[in-house]
């Protein structure tokens, strides 16, 4: 019951209670769970068959529910764990650049064990992970869950901006229903494995009953 499409360029957000299917929808497109060849396609190309790693290396990256960094290694030990799909090491080292001139926390803190970062800083170690990969879209499961509201913003002002300056397209799936359509172009709402709405996200947010369901105003 799941059809759609994230254009180029755009923040779409996949939006639904607990166990609606965003996450498993996330890690289907990532290659995590097994799907029919022409069940998925990537710019243009069926990807539905592609394993993990193969589809990192087409230029998509998961930021998984919960960061699941390596607790036990270092900020930099993280973000070149993302890389591992790169050959070019001068690419490597761009990217690590990029990153730690994005998220300037993460370069005080290179040397730190990332088990020990507050829960926004690893997210942010999470994020710059999934982009040393050089990703074309970015897969982004739950980055609202277990911050306080101030980081909640943060994360997705981050968004935003590696969205605006940096041309990266963002497909999340967020329970936060109102953080999700502020902050995206274009959403769908799923429930129980299906799609059952669709829209731009101004739309959907101004639908009444969206907004009686969703954002708990009625």
């Amino acid at each position: 019951g799941v059809s759609m499409d994230v254009a180029a360029g755009e923040v779409v957000a996949v939006i639904g209670a607990n166990d609606a299917g965003k996450s498993t929808l996330l890690k289907a497109i990532a290659g995590m769970m097994h799907s029919r060849r022409d069940a998925i396609l990537f710019e243009g190309e069926p990807i539905g068959d592609i394993p993990a790693h193969g589809i990192v290396a087409r230029g998509i990256a998961l930021v998984p529910e919960g960061r699941r960094l390596f607790a036990g290694m270092t900020v930099r030990e993280n973000l070149l764990a993302g890389t591992h799909a790169l050959a070019d090491a001068g690419r490597r080292s761009r990217n690590l650049s990029l990153v730690l001139n994005l998220f300037p926390a993460l370069g005080e803190r290179q040397r730190q064990l990332a088990g020990t970062l507050s829960g926004g800083e690893q997210q942010m170690c999470a994020i710059g992970r999934a982009l040393m990969a050089n990703p074309s879209i970015v897969l982004l499961d739950e980055p609202s869950m277990g911050l306080a509201p101030q980081i909640v913003e943060e994360v997705f002002n981050i968004v935003k901006d590696l969205n605006g300056k940096e041309k990266v397209t963002f497909l999340l799936a967020e329970q936060n229903t109102n953080m999700a359509l502020r902050y995206s172009d274009y959403g769908y709402i799923m429930e129980s494995g299906r799609i059952v709405m669709d829209g731009k996200a101004s739309d959907l947010a101004s639908n009444e009953d969206v907004k009686e369901f969703y954002l708990g105003v009625g």
